[in-house]
């Protein structure tokens, strides 16, 4: 073994190849969402209430007879319980005897959150303690954590400011922003744009409707027509996330808050997906081994969009990234035989 492996994380070639119906960036990505059909999935919900007086709602996956390990599950941008990845990964992690349970950062449930605060992709505070009391409900059982997109920054950013932490025994994170100034820029040309309205349209409503019950004038900016004025993530990031979460301004805000900058500091086994032709990013935000932490592998693909990584054929699809994240799991979290595995009905 090399002296560069002992003292850096690696980077590695991934085995995911893009069938030919699916080698565009944009199929990977928008397939998943809008055509692949769900997995079934029965879940339930419950709410965590936070120490400021707010709350965040947890969604639980069905319950194991005796759960071997628990799956702790962080969407991505405006995502929720029903988001395509979140579904269907809770679905398919379920199988094993693993408690899954995913947390919805504040206000992505579906009801407002009562603070004017929100979540942004470096808010770890509500994660925290997340985690917390999940190791507080589970002392005995193993966790693994999983991050998507936004999420995925977040539970690196976590762990590279935790490194002694005791919630996780391992991670993995898809398709993070890992340099978030160089995702805003790339998300705001081309066909990427249509992601970036998408999102931002969904980001406005939530605050719009907020601001309807809630006084924001001591705190940004804004009118309710001024959001509306609002253009891509970077202005909403410079008059809305940056004033209401303490950052002095967006610049401030996506240096502080990139993984990137904490991925040298991860102390337990992470595994990062990451698809070069990711249509949210550039081949900027990929780091080099020098910049990983022993710990991290870093996997890479030439095809796969942003958490896609579809498989098989156009009749009958599959989505590789199940299939290696659940490798992945099992490396760290002991399995119940699929046989005797009683599905919460």
């Amino acid at each position: 073994m090399t002296k560069k492996s002992l003292s850096h994380g690696q980077i590695i070639k991934s085995c995911f190849r893009a069938p030919a119906w699916a080698r565009n960036r944009h199929i990977q990505t928008i397939w998943p969402r809008f055509i692949q059909k769900r997995m079934p999935l029965k879940y339930t919900m419950e709410r965590l209430e936070l120490p400021d007086s707010d709350f965040i709602d947890i969604a639980w996956g069905p319950q194991p007879e005796k759960p071997t390990g628990v799956v702790a599950m962080f969407h991505g941008l405006e995502g929720s319980i029903r988001s395509h990845y979140a579904n269907d990964m809770m679905a398919s992690l379920s199988r094993h005897g693993w408690q899954v349970v995913m947390m919805h950062f504040r206000g992505c449930s579906g009801e407002p959150n009562r603070l004017p605060r929100a979540y942004h992709s470096g808010e770890t505070e509500d994660p925290s303690f997340f985690l917390e009391w999940l190791s507080t409900r589970f002392p005995a059982l193993p966790k693994v954590g999983i991050g998507f997109s936004l999420g995925g920054n977040m539970l690196l950013k976590l762990l590279g400011e935790n490194p002694a932490q005791k919630w996780l025994n391992a991670a993995v994170s898809v398709s993070a922003p890992l340099k978030l100034a160089e995702c805003a820029q790339s998300i705001n040309q081309g066909f990427s744009r249509v992601y970036q309205k998408y999102l931002l349209a969904s980001m406005k409503a939530t605050l719009k409707r907020k601001m309807e019950t809630i006084d924001y004038r001591s705190l940004i900016q804004l009118k309710r027509e001024d959001v509306d004025a609002i253009q891509d993530f970077r202005q909403f990031d410079e008059q809305v996330t940056a004033p209401l979460h303490g950052f002095r301004d967006s610049a401030d805000y996506y240096e502080k808050c990139s993984a990137f900058h904490f991925l040298s500091a991860i102390h337990c086994p992470t595994l990062v997906l990451h698809s070069i032709d990711d249509p949210f990013m550039n081949h900027l935000v990929v780091p080099q081994e020098q910049d990983l932490a022993r710990p991290v592998t870093v996997e890479l693909s030439e095809q796969g969009g942003h958490v896609g990584f579809m498989q098989g054929n156009v009749l009958k699809p599959t989505v590789w990234l199940h299939d290696r994240v659940e490798r992945f799991v099992k490396a760290h979290l002991p399995v119940t035989d699929d046989a005797h595995y009683q599905e919460a009905k």
